[in-house]
């Protein structure tokens, strides 16, 4: 049973605050002159292949203990297991949340509403296993018996971000098809995808739970449409295209066959729905058994995150370390920064992870909260980053706490790439926390040869005041397995953050709103008639646009 515990109320966070007040003008440097263990206490090694470092933290030993008194004063330990055991805890719209069991390994059961829910489960990861093996080999044939060579999945949200960052994160992985993502509804992305495939072999995975998403059956018709002018024959819609859904109705009247409709449930989060059916693109693109692999390294990290220690468990460290700088600090924003280009996709899947679930403004009981919630979630792979946004990182007026990812190893050893690319990755975090002062800008000069009339006026341009947080993980390799453990990682984290800061961090309803006008607003765009229903600034802008078109 989830509590209603408001944390500042809680006397760990009073205790916090006066901790704050007393340290808050500390600085790394001071932190690591301090105590040579530092690393060792602030570092753990998960599944052998994932190293992360947080000694680059403004924390201390009290801190972390400090922070780990308001997790169990919140009763986050209680929340995990109503997450864990099928509670529903998506309370607002009475779910519960078990993308976990999607990759329970375990061997047990996990019961919801007197059911088993593995029984489904398997049955679905093994249809997808069978489905996969058929297209992949050649044996499933389009409708003039040629074998498939390309896969477009038809989605948005959770539907669309989670399968195209994995599926081009295991890009070394992928099998011989080729794999397509459409998401928006502005028809570009449709038409240059459909200008990239060959209606004879092409498959069209159609993933909407309801199979009513506008953005998504507004494309699924477009790419039929696109289709029926080459095919002809309806019957032909069966061979290439797949639902990804659970209304067998609206499957059917499309022209899908429902033997090829994979399902998933309604406990399954868009967001963390990759797991589920929806990953298809993924198994198809990369091949189910390395599917399997990146569900079992996220079942990997589901049991540390269960079975841990608290001071030993790595989502809830960065889940109250985050919480510490947002609510404390003041610093509003986390960047990430993936040092691997196959990964350039996952800042925005947490950009979504993590500001839809936690972007709340009311905290359970349904009151406006008193304290900050979310933080705004974004990032770029290195190096590119360091050539657009670092500078503002550096040394700019706002304190961005930064996750650094890199693999040790790389997919494409080519001459020295991946020695510089690590160089930066390790250059950057130690930059960001012990910065170059004053005294040692002008002993640079002085070795140069320079003289105090040449450079004294340049000097506080070439300070960095050093100071900035981040957490470093060491991937050993990018693989199936070690990036299902980041993403269930940051899941955790992110749920960890939630349940401390007393949100309901499944639901989504700041989505609705805008997606309601803008289907009052579509008939209005029909005619050309001048149009005052809505306020003068939508009015001036919607008659402006019929004008213009």
């Amino acid at each position: 049973m989830l509590k209603d515990i408001n944390p500042t109320t809680t006397k760990a966070w009073a205790a916090l605050q006066e901790h704050f007040a007393q340290t808050k003008d500390r600085t790394i440097k001071e932190l690591f002159a301090s105590d040579s263990a530092r690393f060792n206490k602030l570092s753990l090694t998960v599944g052998g292949d994932i190293l992360a470092d947080l000694s680059k933290n403004i924390v201390d030993e009290k801190t972390i203990s400090l922070l780990l008194d308001l997790a169990n004063e919140c009763e986050l330990k209680n929340d995990i297991d109503a997450m864990f055991s099928g509670e529903k805890i998506n309370r607002t719209e009475d779910r519960a949340v078990l993308h976990t069991a999607l990759r329970n390994f375990s061997g047990n059961s996990v019961m919801l509403d007197g059911q088993d829910v593995m029984v489904d489960v398997k049955r679905v990861l093994e249809k997808m296993k069978t489905f996969c093996a058929k297209v992949i080999s050649g044996e499933w044939k389009g409708y003039t018996g040629k074998e498939i060579t390309d896969i477009v999945n038809i989605g948005i949200g959770g539907s669309d971000l989670g399968p195209c960052m994995i599926t081009e994160a295991l890009t070394p992985y992928h099998t011989r098809l080729k794999t397509h993502f459409v998401s928006n509804i502005d028809g570009t992305q449709i038409a240059e995808t459909l200008k990239k495939v060959n209606p004879e072999t092409t498959m069209f995975l159609i993933a909407s739970k309801t199979f009513t998403t506008l953005e998504t059956m507004t494309n699924a018709h477009t790419a039929r449409d696109w289709f029926l002018k080459s095919a002809g024959d309806i019957a032909h819609v069966a061979k290439h295209f797949v639902a990804l859904s659970t209304n067998a109705k609206g499957v059917a009247e499309f022209g899908i066959d429902t033997d090829n409709m994979f399902e998933f449930w309604d406990w399954v989060g868009g967001r963390y729905s990759s797991w589920s059916a929806i990953g298809l693109s993924i198994a198809l693109a990369c091949g189910y058994d390395n599917f399997e692999m990146l569900l079992k390294g996220a079942y990997e990290m589901d049991c540390h995150f269960k079975e841990a220690p608290f001071d030993q468990n790595l989502p809830v460290l960065l889940a109250l370390i985050g919480l510490w700088y947002n609510n404390f600090y003041g610093y509003e924003t986390e960047a990430i920064l993936p040092y691997d280009q196959y990964m350039y996709r996952f800042p925005a899947y947490f950009q979504q992870g993590n500001m839809e679930s936690n972007g709340k403004y009311v905290d359970r009981c349904g009151n406006k909260v008193n304290y900050q919630t979310g933080p705004i979630i974004w990032g770029e792979p290195g190096t590119n980053g360091q050539h657009a946004f670092y500078q503002l990182i550096h040394q700019g007026t706002k304190v961005i706490p930064c996750d650094f990812i890199a693999p040790a190893r790389t997919h494409n050893p080519i001459g020295d790439h991946h020695t510089k690319l690590l160089s930066n990755f390790f250059a950057q975090t130690e930059a960001l926390a012990f910065g170059k002062d004053a005294q040692k800008v002008v002993s640079e000069f002085l070795a140069k040869g320079k003289t105090h009339e040449q450079f004294d006026s340049i000097v506080p341009f070439k300070v960095f005041e050093g100071n900035r947080p981040t957490n470093s993980f060491l991937v050993k390799e990018i693989t199936p397995r070690t990036l299902g453990m980041l993403i269930a990682m940051y899941e955790h984290k992110i749920f960890v953050q939630g349940a401390i800061l007393n949100i309901y961090s499944f639901d989504q309803w700041g989505v609705e709103l805008g997606k309601e006008l803008a289907m009052k607003i579509i008939p209005e765009l029909a005619n050309d008639e001048v149009i005052s229903s809505h306020d003068a600034s939508t009015n001036g802008l919607i008659n402006a646009y019929k004008k213009f078109k």
